[in-house]
């Protein structure tokens, strides 16, 4: 059980080395210590002015930012937790474009409340996920802040270029598909909502989070889906258009069918989604489709193949056939399990909406 008293007096212990007493360069060999080369092709690694690699294949880039109080709460997410998910998000960014990610760069700003200690759980579990999918941290600084913690995470992946999916391919008639189920990570987030709101309101209570291990897992430890990239390519299938779900499935679909100039059919009843989920959505009085759709923070993935590729995958458990490409003329349209088309509207997650900083 995730105790929300320790999380919340976990800046507090009196055994703590202040970072100020080590020093940036100091502080950033003893974190990185333990870091092991998961990639050949490095030829200068960590703890010079840069890193040097080499490589005969297509890079793939992408970075990504995680502000405190933005797109975390300490108070109820494990530093562990959150250096774990900093790295996955990253590698899930380049396992959307059907490539692999094989490095990474983490620069981290923290204020005078975090101690050397605190830091250590956080690159703890940064250094767990690089170990879980082989990636190698080649670089990264750290610097004062004056408002909270702020990571910034680098990834450079590689991939064939026959092979590397985009967002504005998709043609009419191609099948869209989802991997794993969807849903999980927004209710995971509800009820660790839920309960640090009971336990602001009085601290004597402890959180209730017994029997919600699936969709806490999902909020703060997500995994990437390299796996779907890897059974894809033994399949002998490349996607026509793929993309990650962090903002939601409807935010992900507005995405493809802008950039590819097409429409989107979804079959409510194909939507893949947890029994946990399903019943904690109800437990919230909230429609699990709803959740589905525009919960986010699944980084499950989203593409489109060929019709001619459907009896490659068909029956594989780990994806699921939710709908198929339209003309553009017919929008993004949620057909219901009665029949009714409605509209879908991307209602996901907006980094620079003032309703989602509260």
């Amino acid at each position: 059980m995730i105790n929300m008293r320790y999380f919340c007096s976990m800046f507090e212990n009196q055994e703590r080395t202040e970072i100020d007493q080590l020093g940036e360069f100091a502080l950033i060999e003893h974190l990185t210590a333990k870091f092991q080369l998961e990639n050949e092709g490095i030829i200068v690694p960590l703890g010079d002015d840069a890193a040097v690699f080499k490589s005969d294949e297509n890079t793939v880039y992408s970075t990504d930012m995680l502000v405190e109080g933005i797109h975390f709460d300490l108070s109820y997410v494990p530093l562990k937790h959150l250096g774990y998910k900093a790295a996955v998000v990253n590698i899930s960014d380049i396992a959307a474009m059907n490539a692999r990610c094989r490095y990474l760069s983490l620069n981290i700003a923290i204020s005078n409340r975090f101690s050397a200690e605190a830091l250590e759980e956080f690159y703890a579990g940064f250094s767990l996920a690089c170990e879980r999918y082989k990636v190698t941290l080649i670089g990264g600084d750290t610097s004062a802040s004056q408002s909270g913690m702020v990571i910034s995470v680098s990834a450079i992946g590689y991939a064939d270029e026959k092979r590397i999916a985009r967002r504005n391919s998709a043609k009419e008639n191609d099948l869209l598909i989802v991997s794993g189920d969807l849903g999980g990570a927004f209710m995971g987030l509800q009820v660790l909502e839920r309960e640090k709101a009971v336990f602001v309101d009085n601290p004597e209570i402890q959180p209730d989070l017994e029997g919600n291990d699936y969709i806490l897992e999902r909020q703060l430890k997500p995994e990437a889906r390299v796996d779907i990239v890897e059974m894809l390519e033994e399949l002998g299938v490349v996607p026509t258009s793929m993309i990650d779900i962090s903002d939601g499935l409807a935010s992900e679909c507005h995405h493809i069918a802008k950039q590819s100039e097409v429409g989107i059919a979804i079959y409510e009843e194909k939507i893949p989604i947890d029994p946990m989920t399903h019943s904690r959505a109800r437990d919230f009085e909230l429609d699990p489709t709803t959740c589905a759709l525009n919960g986010g923070e699944d980084y499950e993935l989203l593409f489109t193949v060929k019709q001619e590729d459907w009896d490659k995958i068909k029956g594989n458990p780990n994806m699921t056939a939710i709908g198929h490409i339209t003309d553009k003329n017919s929008g993004l349209q949620l057909i219901t399990q009665s029949g009714n088309s409605h509209p879908i509207e991307a209602q996901g997650w907006n980094h620079f909406s003032s309703e989602d900083e509260g």
